[in-house]
């Protein structure tokens, strides 16, 4: 029982740090690489390993004729919708001001899943939620910002938000019926083609004109590998598991680890604050777990 509580939560952790060393990846990539390209050719790598590991392993699933729709519904939520609204709104907004926003996804996302998927909503669930959402703004609003942004700029990072909870009630309806590992493949093949207007439309002449960089190829292949398959498995499987509301509140650990892996690998500096905000946001992740058994009379 114990074991399998810990993995449960390995997962979902598991998850968080490869999508917070996506931000690394990511700059590395842009080096070479316009943000459509790097989205498109990750998705490609991703879903040429999934179907050889589907294939090898003689598991993959059909999709049922009743489930198109509901696949189409979660390849346009995500990839598609949330990184476009990400990458467009990041040209129009501070970066502090798009965590602020992306850091709310926890809230709605637990009121989604109380209003659709009748997800319990305990008192200790928004107690932490709020707690957590403390210790976030804790670390990204170091020395104060002012919230001057275009309001399609706001709207696109809220675009975001509710991209990542479409998305997770879609996978949600989905996870009980397919592994996870066929979820990711059959999700990343629709995102190609999806991207592929996009990418047709926005960067394709761009190519010849690539200064190609040995650590941008290899960012995008840890994207593709890490970020695009193996922590969006770990997402379905907790998913599953913890439901809703609770995967989506370790989304607040991104920043978190983000903040980690800038002292480990590019030598910012950890202050006070910092650890404060760290401690504050592991704080109310363990207040969202507290469950009450009620016991008969």
């Amino acid at each position: 029982m114990v074991a399998r509580q810990f993995t449960k939560y390995l997962n979902i952790i598991l998850a968080m740090i490869f999508w917070a060393f996506s931000f690394v990846w990511v700059k590395e990539a842009y080096q070479s690489f316009g943000p459509v390209t790097t989205i498109f050719a990750r998705l490609i790598i991703s879903t040429l390993l999934l179907f050889l590991v589907l294939k090898i392993t003689k598991k993959l699933q059909p999709v049922h004729k009743s489930d198109y729709k509901l696949f189409l519904l979660l390849a346009l939520f995500e990839p598609l919708l949330y990184f476009m609204c990400e990458s467009f709104g990041l040209k129009l907004v501070s970066s502090t001001l798009a965590s602020v926003i992306i850091s709310t996804t926890p809230i709605f996302s637990s009121i989604f899943a109380f209003l659709v998927l009748k997800e319990r909503l305990t008192i200790f669930s928004i107690i932490g939620i709020i707690i957590s959402f403390s210790g976030v703004s804790i670390l990204i609003f170091e020395n104060g910002f002012q919230l001057s942004a275009p309001i399609l700029g706001i709207l696109l990072m809220f675009g975001s938000v509710l991209s990542t909870i479409g998305y997770s009630l879609s996978l949600k309806k989905l996870a009980s019926k397919y592994p996870p590992v066929n979820i990711i493949a059959y999700q990343n093949l629709i995102g190609i083609f999806m991207f592929l207007p996009v990418f047709l439309l926005l960067e394709l002449k761009t190519l010849s004109n690539i200064d190609f960089k040995l650590n941008a190829g290899l960012a995008i292949l840890q994207l593709a590998i890490f970020a695009s398959s193996i922590a969006f498995i770990f997402f379905a499987k907790s998913i599953k598991q913890l439901g809703v509301a609770k995967t989506n509140m370790f989304i607040n650990l991104i920043p978190v680890f983000t903040a980690v892996f800038a002292w480990w690998i590019l030598n910012d500096k950890i202050d006070a604050q910092k650890i404060f905000g760290i401690a504050t946001v592991i704080i109310g992740l363990f207040i969202s777990q507290i469950r009450i058994k009620k016991h008969e009379a």
